[in-house]
């Protein structure tokens, strides 16, 4: 646990690390089964639906944060962003799922983005949030640096690339159900080195001039714990 807050990083006497890995992956899954399922002519409205039904299929206990499917022009809105369910999905077009979904009592949240048609700047955005993602989770497992840090280097680093990063989107925690009694705040106010399993890391980038956005979160861990949960 963290030196600075660990109160912020409690969690409840039936937490597991490798049911949390179980959890990530599991959500992972349901994003992917989620993405397929979705096709050009489908409203932003009927997206939400096939979600809860592949996570009713696939025996989720249950949710602990809504179905978050966004279409379009959609992409740019946040989580708490209003959705628009009679919006048509395009021949090219964009959308992002983000699930946060109860398994065996430990909390997955998982979130990609995929596009449809073959528009290169709608391909290019959703592939640098995962990017983007990837070099800011290397930094944390490798040069062990504090939330707030985690959140300049990826704002630097979009920001070279071209992108403009949601600043709005700062991960949070998870654990066993519900995590939301330890009252954590966001991965990107938290001043200690964030533990093994417990934050979800957040990206989310935008086009820098047109509607289009991309948002790709996981779970931090290290491929240590990953092996001995397997």
């Amino acid at each position: 646990m963290s030196d600075h807050h660990p109160h912020r990083e409690a969690v409840g006497a039936a937490f597991s690390l490798p049911a949390m890995i179980k959890a990530r992956d599991l959500t992972f899954e349901a994003v992917r089964r989620i993405g397929a399922a979705i096709r050009p002519g489908m409203t932003e409205g009927r997206g939400g639906e096939v979600a809860q039904e592949i996570l009713e299929a696939m025996g989720m206990e249950r949710l602990w944060h809504r179905n978050v499917v966004r279409f379009g022009p959609d992409s740019t809105k946040t989580f708490f962003g209003e959705f628009t369910p009679d919006y048509v999905l395009q021949a090219n077009d964009i959308f992002y799922v983000d699930l946060g979904v109860v398994w065996d009592g430990h909390e997955g949240d998982a979130g990609d983005t995929f596009v449809v048609g073959d528009d290169p700047e709608m391909a290019a955005c959703a592939q640098a949030a995962r990017d983007l993602w990837c070099e800011v989770a290397a930094r944390w497992r490798d040069e062990r640096l504090s939330g707030p840090a985690l959140y300049a280097f990826a704002k630097a680093r979009a920001e070279a690339k071209g992108w403009v990063l949601n600043w709005e989107v700062k991960g949070h925690r998870v654990s066993d159900f519900p995590h939301a009694i330890y009252k954590a705040g966001a991965l990107g106010d938290f001043d200690g080195l964030p533990t093994t399993g417990l934050w979800i890391l957040e990206i989310q980038i935008g086009h820098p001039t047109r509607q289009i956005g991309a948002f790709y979160e996981d779970l931090l861990i290290r491929e240590t714990d990953v092996q001995a949960a397997a």
